[in-house]
């Protein structure tokens, strides 16, 4: 049984289109319900204007303009609800619907029934709005602000005092108090190490974002470091504590964009890019590879640490490239292994991390849950909402592999083919 009233009417009609049952319940603003009954969460249209999301915008970006609005709510827990639905797709072999000329003709009739014919709701105001051409220099600006300009006091409430926005390394169980501070000082000891980092070395760190690794290698490794972002907030900050520690003379900020970096052939040690690369571009990134293969000097070493996509069931898509990170485009490994090859790079190391991502984002969600009266009043509901989807859909995908995380360590090797790493050396 469907149930009556509007939900029921919607039911039927998503299990028609998806060929298969309704896997989560539905609640509509008349107060019917249709769908399976449980302890699970439940879908709840609070308003007519849910469904004019979709019929204007079909599938996940009508999806997620009507929940990032309120329009469409989850009672209950939210990866739960994400997670059924995939699982309901995976055993009951659902597919999205590919709408005939009859289904929108049956669709646009259950729509006047429930009065959902209306104009075309405003486009959220969080959604990114970019012009000009693909990865010009002024667009990569723009989708970097979008994101990572939201402002410092945004992110120091997400993050924990590193203010390291990527994956975390978790090298011991969390019943014993190990937490995200430590895993993101467990990553940036894993980074450096591998870079082989020693004092006076010259690092070049690509996206540093709010400096963790940067301060990180300045002060421990007595490096000098110069750190690139594209985002205003970032470099402000990263400054702001260059000159609070005392790092003036080891550490340069610039924000620029990456094709415009300082310094000629060879004029690094060491090259660090961590989780910037998925910004750049598909048809840029051979030359992006090629720029950093240049900037090192032979034996010098590279690592990248990036998201990638699987084949069958990519990461990604239109809620996170329209809210979250325009632009963005992640590639399988291999792919990623075989430019950094190309652009000249003998690649010695790749190791994934994408279970500590699990563990990385549900860190922040439980931050964004605890202190969400916080972050609503800092950014609004409508972006507290966009962030919620965003850290819950992203634990989803990693968890279930349809993204990864991996570090990259190559080295340029020497005009001998010879790359320095000893016979005993693991990386």
């Amino acid at each position: 049984m469907t149930g009556q009233g509007i939900a029921g009417r919607l039911a039927e009609e998503a299990g028609r289109l998806l060929g298969g049952p309704l896997p989560l319940r539905l609640r509509a603003w008349d107060g019917s319900e249709a769908g399976p009954k449980g302890e699970g969460p439940v879908v709840v249209l609070r308003s007519r204007r849910a469904l004019r999301h979709l019929l204007w915008q079909p599938g996940e970006l009508g999806l997620a303009r009507a929940y990032v609005t309120g329009a469409l709510d989850v009672e209950g827990d939210l990866a739960d609800g994400l997670g059924q639905v995939w699982d309901a797709f995976r055993a009951q072999r659902l597919a999205p619907p590919r709408l005939t000329a009859r289904d929108r003709a049956r669709l646009a009739r259950t729509a006047l029934r429930v009065g959902a014919v209306g104009p075309r709701p405003p486009v959220p105001a969080s959604e990114a709005r970019l012009g000009g051409a693909l990865h010009s220099r002024s667009r990569d600006r723009d989708a970097i602000s979008h994101h990572y300009d939201l402002s410092n006091a945004f992110y120091s409430l997400l993050l924990d005092e590193t203010m390291a926005y990527s994956c975390g390394y978790w090298t011991r169980p969390k019943e014993d108090g190990y937490g995200a501070v430590e895993a993101q000082r467990d990553k940036l000891e894993l980074i450096c190490r591998k870079l082989r980092l020693e004092p006076g070395a010259r690092l070049l760190d690509v996206g540093c974002g709010w400096g963790s690794l940067t301060l990180h290698a300045a002060e421990r490794y007595g490096v000098h470091v110069t750190a690139v972002t594209l985002a205003a907030e970032q470099a402000a900050y990263v400054r702001e504590q260059v000159a609070a520690r005392g790092l003036g003379d080891r550490v340069d900020v610039r924000c620029c964009h990456y094709r415009d970096i300082e310094g000629g052939r060879g004029s690094y040690d060491a090259v660090a890019t961590v989780e910037m690369g998925e910004h750049v571009g598909d048809a840029e990134y051979p030359g992006f590879a090629g720029q950093l293969a240049v900037m090192l000097r032979p034996r010098g070493r590279l690592l990248v640490q990036q998201m990638s996509r699987g084949r069958v069931a990519p990461g990604g898509g239109a809620f996170i490239e329209s809210y979250i990170a325009p632009d963005m485009h992640m590639r399988p490994l291999g792919e990623t292994v075989g430019l950094l090859e190309g652009a000249g790079l003998e690649v010695r190391h790749v190791q994934s991390m994408r279970e500590h991502y699990v563990r990385t984002v549900g860190a922040w969600h439980r931050t964004l849950e605890d202190r969400w009266a916080d972050f609503t009043a800092l950014v609004g509901e409508e972006v507290a909402r966009v962030w919620r989807l965003y850290l819950v859909g992203g634990a989803l995908a990693f968890a279930e592999g349809r993204m990864g995380v991996d570090q990259i360590l190559a080295v340029r090797p020497d005009a001998r083919g010879s790359s320095g790493v000893d016979e005993e050396e693991s990386w």
